[in-house]
């Protein structure tokens, strides 16, 4: 079996080294671009399994090169690394076709284990048919407060939109996390956005 050919995209030297490093270490083939400019200049000529970019870069956010990747039709899985967590983003990334949005910092094996997903992912009706059971667990209260954390409001708009208090969004945040099983805010989005669509 072919090695999987990773991209990595990050303005960032001793990112991309790191990542570069990282991904050699769990034998894929890490081809490694400074600018989304760079990589698009060069990605006809080296394809590839995997594109993993910064959001926030000066010339061409992860965004940005994410169109620009769906548009040309590269066919690759689009991983998004962003030191910010911004719910508005994550949407838009996930609308736009990205498969994941870790938030920096985080671990080795959550870079690896969403690169891989897609090679042991189940079929997409059994995947979606799990993600909507989740959130059928959710109390009435709680898809209130996700619907709106979807949306990218903050907890304390949530609390006065529903006449609750900020603590008691807090609280339900906490159970919507542990009922469906996810990691991160920006994880839930994509959850969600999985399940809706299907």
């Amino acid at each position: 079996m072919p090695k999987m050919v990773v991209h990595v995209v990050d303005d960032d030297e001793a990112i991309r080294d790191a990542l570069q490093q990282l991904l050699l270490l769990e034998r894929f083939e890490a081809a490694v671009y400074s600018s989304g400019k760079d990589f698009l200049e060069r990605a006809r000529t080296r394809p590839g399994d995997c594109l993993v970019t910064d959001l926030r870069m000066p010339d061409l956010s992860g965004i940005d090169l994410l169109s620009r990747v769906v548009a040309q039709g590269l066919g690759l899985k689009v991983i998004l690394l962003t030191g910010y967590a911004d719910v508005p983003l994550a949407v838009q990334a996930t609308k736009l076709g990205a498969s994941n949005v870790l938030e920096k910092p985080f671990q080795a094996q959550e870079l690896i284990d969403a690169i891989t997903s897609s090679e042991r992912a189940p079929c997409a009706r059994e995947r979606a048919g799990a993600t909507t059971r989740r959130f059928q667990e959710l109390s009435p209260r709680e898809f209130e407060v996700l619907e709106r954390l979807v949306l990218g409001l903050q907890n304390k708009l949530i609390a006065y939109e529903l006449g609750i208090s900020h603590r008691t969004v807090e609280i339900h945040r906490a159970n919507i996390m542990k009922k469906t099983g996810v990691g991160s805010l920006s994880e839930l989005v994509r959850v969600y956005l999985t399940a809706t669509a299907a």
